[in-house]
This record gives structure tokens, sequence and C-alpha cells, in this order.
């Protein structure tokens, strides 16, 4: 009943992160880049521009699916300041370390697929590069020390960005 609890206070704080930090970085600020878009910035009109559709959801599920995981199997958030007790090491955390920031990313390149707007385009870049900082000189010096030779394990185990091919 105890992690029932922590899981449910967990998903609600989630949530909240959420609506905040993912829905700013990934909607929020596309979309304002796509209102103060002049014609400069909108590439030609292509009958493929509807394909980003499907970078724009497939992201938006990876990262509500790893929320989940986050909330429900490591009672914790995204949130840095209120990360996982657990490491989550499955799911799509079997594939890439980072598969939350790849959800996020891929929300944005299809925005700048959908919309055909370099500005979302570059954004996306300046996403993905700070992105990579943050990762590599914050949250996982942070996790190693958390959770030591667990997550030593893991990164032996599982590529930060690229899932590896298989055999």
């Amino acid at each position: 009943m105890k992690n029932r609890s922590a899981a449910a206070w967990a998903l609600l704080k989630t949530a909240i992160f959420t609506i905040v930090v993912p829905g700013m970085v990934g909607v929020l600020i596309p979309a304002w880049l796509l209102s103060n878009a002049g014609i400069p910035d909108v590439l030609p009109p292509l009958s493929w521009h509807w394909i980003g559709v499907l970078p724009l959801l497939g992201g938006a599920c990876v990262y509500f699916w790893c929320a989940w995981d986050f909330a429900v199997k490591g009672l914790g958030t995204p949130a840095p300041i209120d990360m996982p007790r657990k490491l989550v090491a499955d799911g799509l955390y079997r594939f890439v370390r980072n598969p939350m920031y790849v959800g996020v990313g891929c929300v944005i390149l299809g925005q700048a697929i959908l919309f055909g707007s370099r500005a979302v385009l570059i954004y996306g870049v300046g996403f993905w590069m700070l992105a990579n900082l943050f990762v590599i000189f914050c949250e996982e010096p942070t996790l190693r020390r958390k959770f030591g030779a667990e997550y030593e394990e893991y990164v032996q185990r599982v590529p930060r960005w690229l899932p590896r091919p298989p055999g």
C-alpha cells in the first residue's frame, strides 16, 4: 500500500513537472517560434510535411511511457530535484539511457517538419546540444553518486542516445 501511495504521489508530481518543463520546452517555445515566424522562416510547402506527425506523436508517447515508469517503478519524477528512488533500467530504458530527452527532441523535430519551420529546427538542435551537456555534466555524475555500481553496470550495458544494433 505504501508503494501505491508513493507511486500516486509521484504521478501527480510528474504531471505537474510535465506541464511546466517538457510542456514549455516541447510545446510552448516551438509554438512561440511558429507564431513569430515570418514568411522567410517557413520552408516551401511540401506535400510530405504531414509526416512530422509521426515523430511528434511518437516522441510524446516515449516521454509519457518513461514518465510513467519513473513514477510507478522508480517512485520519483523526471524533475532533477525529485529523481526516482530506484534506478529505472527497463522499459525504454533498456535501449537508451535517456529516452525522455529523445522523446522531447522528437516532438520538437516533428513540429519543425510538420510546420516546415527552420526556427523550430534550429531550436531543436540547440535543445539536443543542451540536453547532451546537461546529461554529461550534471545528470550522469548525480546518478553515479546516487546508484553507484548499479548505475555503472547500466552505463556499460546501455548506450546514452542511440540503441546498439542487435547481436
